[in-house]
């Protein structure tokens, strides 16, 4: 009986791992991330993002803002009490986000008839380059200033709020700690619940 080959050896041993990695399992039925996704009515949208879209909602464009201390209009006028708003500051951010939701609904529009041209476009035979790049644009403009239009208003916040408060809505939201939670070392309980508003 001849010795088993080295070589032989070691591709009887990788090429099941490489079958499985693959997601070969011997069924030939494998489904990819993207199945069922197909009978959307825009492919590139779900149904909640159209919903999104068509509320005015951030639909997560302006989480740099949001992360960075500049929160929006929204949350804030959700947590004004724990806040501490002022009822001047609850109208001028009220009048900021009806302006925003306006702005954020046209351009919410423009985006999904955007999208809604790629994909016919893609359906038919004979879309060109040349084609595809100007409806690419054309979506990724409306993507842009919808974009602006959510971070622009993050960005008109802070002008609005006091220091204090930011930090209370970050606190409010999980983005900072918590300052009551824990009194550092050799600070009075007392006094630093006092100063940090805890009390």
């Amino acid at each position: 009986m001849r010795p088993v080959r080295p070589f032989f050896l070691a591709l009887a041993v990788t090429l099941p791992a490489v079958a499985l990695a693959a997601g070969d399992h011997g069924h030939g039925d494998a489904k990819t991330p993207y199945a069922g996704l197909q009978a959307r009515a825009i492919k590139s949208l779900s149904e909640e993002d159209i919903a999104e879209l068509k509320r005015g909602g951030g639909w997560g464009l302006a989480l740099p803002a949001e992360l960075n201390g500049k929160p929006g209009p929204a949350h804030l006028l959700e947590l004004q009490e724990k806040i501490g708003l002022s009822p001047k500051q609850v109208a001028a951010l009220s009048a900021l986000h009806d302006e925003m939701r306006v702005a954020a609904i046209a351009a919410g529009d423009r985006l999904i008839a955007a999208e809604a041209a790629l994909d016919q476009a893609l359906q038919q035979p004979g879309l060109t380059d040349e084609g595809l790049r100007t409806l690419i644009d054309v979506a990724a403009a409306a993507r842009a200033d919808l974009r602006y239009v959510h971070l622009s208003v993050h960005l008109a916040t802070p002008a609005l709020l006091t220091e204090a408060q930011i930090a209370s809505y970050n606190r409010l939201r999980g983005y900072a700690d918590d300052p009551c939670d824990a009194v550092p070392e050799g600070h009075n309980p007392a006094m630093w619940r006092k100063h940090n508003g805890c009390e």
